[in-house]
């Protein structure tokens, strides 16, 4: 658990819109480095951006005609939510997430052998590892003829909506209350957050995602109201579930890890997931985009609304991680004292490739030549391996983007990369 106190934060009333704020100039950020930050934003499609330091704003920006006010989707990071919901209902006694599944759905309530449907349980449903099989056409299908075995629940981790939609009929099942209902009463009023689940999808304002991501920091804590007393769980929630999948909690996604997957691809990325993000850093991430962010070590909570930034590449619509990455190269930047330069790595590494795009090679300029390059395709197919080398040919790759991983001394850091 994070050593950070729920007692030294900041929490906003319950109502009505007064937020106390940090000026940024306090933490030393400047001016020009917001305004780039800012533009970036825009660039990309950004909707709405919050940057909270201890529970109060530092930053809160909007964009176009999106307001304060403006209603939008959380996505997939609706299902960090979720999994708060779930270890509430555990501290009430109503449900353990070692129970079977079936004990709320029924039997039958796939198209898996009875036997092995009776060794899914709320944990696997929590954790993408119930075996099912991968979705076909429609993702949210909660059918049991589309919830079919594949492996052993526990044995392979896939991320598939159905079986987490089916978290909140267990919540509703074991609770006796809609999902809203439980939702408005367990975490909305308490913490002044506003926000409707339609068709297993929250949608709010961008201050109560904030609010959410400041309940994280805080242990699970509202000034003073502990709404989530199991600290195991909580600790579980945002730590690796599994080995399959190291950057995986309970419906989080965790930095830092040595290795990670993505939707859609049965593959293993040897490195972690945000190069330029703080290791500690855990994330509610969604479709197009939508963003919390919760990095204890800093005090920061980061939320971002909006449409789809535009970047192609692993984790395709359902889960894009790109977008995060570069946004950390722009947050690395604010304060003052930094190196602003998008040649400087927050891990010490000083890299450049350029020309990027390229038609024929890319030159990698370093302070060291590099001990070894692996390139992996946008599926995360590793296409290439150099050694000793700043020099990486592209003429015979198809089209696309790609992602380096350049290893020089004992420090590691991936770059993007696209072919013309």
């Amino acid at each position: 658990m994070n050593t950070l106190s729920a007692q030294n934060l900041y929490f906003p009333p319950k109502t009505g819109n007064a937020w106390q704020t940090i000026a940024p100039a306090d933490l030393d950020f400047c001016q020009e480095r917001i305004d780039s930050l800012y533009h970036f934003l825009q660039e990309k499609n950004t909707k709405s951006f919050i940057l909270l330091k201890d529970g109060k704003i530092v930053l809160e920006k909007y964009f176009g005609t999106f307001i304060q006010d403006s209603i939008w989707y959380w996505a997939s990071a609706g299902k960090s939510l979720s999994a708060f919901l779930v270890g509430q209902a555990q501290d009430e006694g109503l449900l353990n997430i070692q129970d079977k599944t079936s004990q709320y759905m029924g039997v039958g309530w796939t198209s898996a052998p009875l036997d092995k449907e009776d060794l899914i349980t709320i944990r696997h449903q929590l954790t993408m590892s119930s075996g099912l099989n991968d979705p076909g056409s429609d993702d949210n299908c909660t059918q049991p003829s589309c919830l079919t075995y594949l492996a052993d629940a526990g044995s392979r981790w896939s991320y598939h909506n159905a079986p987490y939609h089916l978290v909140h009929n267990v919540l509703e099942e074991a609770s006796g209350l809609t999902l809203n209902n439980f939702t408005k009463t367990r975490i909305l009023d308490p913490t002044g957050m506003k926000g409707l689940w339609v068709n297993h999808v929250m949608y709010s304002k961008a201050r109560d995602m904030a609010r959410f991501g400041l309940l994280m920091l805080a242990n699970g804590i509202w000034n003073g109201d502990t709404l989530l007393h199991n600290q195991q769980y909580l600790y579980d929630m945002t730590h690796s579930s599994q080995p399959l999948n190291k950057s995986y909690g309970y419906l989080w996604w965790l930095n830092g890890q040595e290795s990670f997957m993505l939707p859609d691809l049965q593959l293993v990325f040897p490195f972690k997931l945000l190069s330029n993000a703080p290791d500690d850093l855990y994330a509610a991430l969604g479709k197009n985009d939508q963003k919390i962010h919760v990095v204890p070590s800093k005090g920061w909570v980061i939320v971002r609304q909006g449409n789809d930034a535009g970047y192609v590449g692993p984790g395709g619509g359902s889960v894009p991680i790109q977008f995060d990455n570069e946004m950390w190269r722009y947050l690395n930047e604010l304060d003052c004292g930094s190196v602003s330069t998008n040649s400087q790595e927050k891990d010490g590494i000083s890299i450049l490739i350029s020309p990027n795009p390229t038609l024929d090679a890319w030159q990698v300029q370093s302070t060291d030549i590099p001990a070894r390059l692996e390139l992996f395709d946008a599926a995360g197919k590793q296409v290439l391996v150099l050694h000793q080398t700043q020099t990486i040919p592209a003429r015979d790759l198809p089209k696309g983007h790609y992602w380096l991983k350049c290893e020089i001394g004992e420090k590691i850091t991936v770059k993007l990369l696209i072919k013309g």
